[in-house]
């Protein structure tokens, strides 16, 4: 039944942004992706196709992309064209993607070193940039045998995770401002002031997908880093298994369990088991996560529920986002939106993947 729930979700997605190339398609083509991979159906890789040749133009370039915005976001698409040309050898595909590698070539980076999430956010680290970012560049890195590429990017991970870190709480902030300019930034750590669980799925999972990419010397200085953030997630898992908005506020009054990011933990737990650096003990989240975030609606079709739409930093249609425990929860509650149903795809994948190894076990 899921199975088809995403095979419906794929072959009825419309672009996120009308056409233009940006994250919330990308997020589509990894969950593709991930199918793919887990099952060697062509539907998978039919729907992954069809979808990208959508968004580019005669000349191979993303249609609607403009690489002097300098977001980093927009990069994270990248890992499906590198995909589709390992699957295809069609050289469009690497076409594309030399040009968001063009990009990352001339962006901005903090003092430290780390890219600045976009051009309108001078001087910060976002932790979704860490994922749109780095997954890409050790992909494209690795495709083109550019070793100094892939370090440059591991670099930036280890980086920017220090500059997050909480000391107390072992949580990372959503953003940090190595300027401190902003009014939601600490003057003292730079950090925004809540911990929303989905700034910290974002980088999670970011952690395991370089895990795969990347041989077990080069993730070395990353592994303590990975493992204690995912067993201070496991630890903030709710009697139902699943995690809240506001990752580490059960008092909280109006929080809620938030299923983008429960999806995005269960993935990097059962992801960082299949590859050795936490136990193989999270298999079973996979089953929690499903039962809890996905139902039936009046027409008989399934949606996934309780995911938060969006949520940022800094002025945004009109109001400012500050970054408290009470603006994550204001934000608006949605179903069916990439950013849960992707981490939900893959998650799932992974229990497909599982399957099919003890099938030909």
């Amino acid at each position: 039944m899921l199975t088809e729930y995403f095979d419906a979700y794929a072959r009825d997605h419309q672009y996120y942004k009308g056409g233009s190339w940006c994250y919330e398609d990308g997020l589509v083509y990894r969950g593709l992706e991930a199918m793919h991979q887990a099952t060697g159906e062509d539907r998978w890789l039919d729907h992954l196709k069809r979808l990208v040749d959508g968004q580019l133009t005669d000349a191979s370039l993303p249609v609607g992309y403009d690489p002097s915005e300098y977001n980093i976001d927009h990069i994270l698409s990248g890992r499906a064209l590198v995909y589709l040309h390992e699957q295809t050898g069609d050289p469009k595909y690497m076409t594309a993607a030399d040009y968001l590698a063009l990009q990352l070539k001339h962006h901005p980076r903090t003092m430290s070193g780390v890219y600045w999430h976009k051009l309108r956010y001078p001087w910060q680290i976002w932790l979704d940039g860490l994922y749109m970012g780095p997954t890409f560049q050790v992909k494209y890195a690795k495709a083109i045998g550019d070793q100094a590429m892939v370090q440059d990017s591991l670099t930036q991970i280890a980086t920017a995770l220090t500059a997050t870190r909480d000391a107390k709480t072992g949580l990372y902030a959503h953003a940090y401002d190595e300027a401190r300019m902003q009014p939601w930034a600490n003057k003292e750590t730079g950090h925004s002031p809540a911990f929303w669980a989905r700034a910290i799925g974002w980088v999670a999972m970011a952690l395991v997908d370089v895990a795969e990419m990347v041989t077990e010397q080069e993730f070395a200085p990353l592994r303590q880093d990975t493992i204690d953030l995912l067993e201070t997630i496991y630890d903030l898992r709710q009697p139902s298994g699943l995690w809240l908005q506001v990752i580490d506020r059960p008092d909280l009054e109006g929080n809620y369990q938030e299923s983008s990011a429960s999806a995005m933990f269960v993935y990097a737990l059962v992801k960082a088991s299949r590859l050795g650096i936490m136990p193989a003990k999270y298999d079973g989240l996979i089953e929690t996560l499903l039962e809890q975030t996905v139902r039936k609606r009046s027409d008989g079709k399934l949606e996934m529920y309780d995911m938060c739409w969006v949520a940022g930093l800094g002025p945004f249609e009109g109001r400012y986002r500050d970054g408290s425990a009470e603006y994550y929860i204001s934000e608006r509650i949605c179903t069916d939106d990439p950013k849960g149903v992707s981490p939900l795809m893959t998650a799932f994948a992974l229990s497909l993947d599982v399957k099919k190894a003890r099938a030909f076990g």
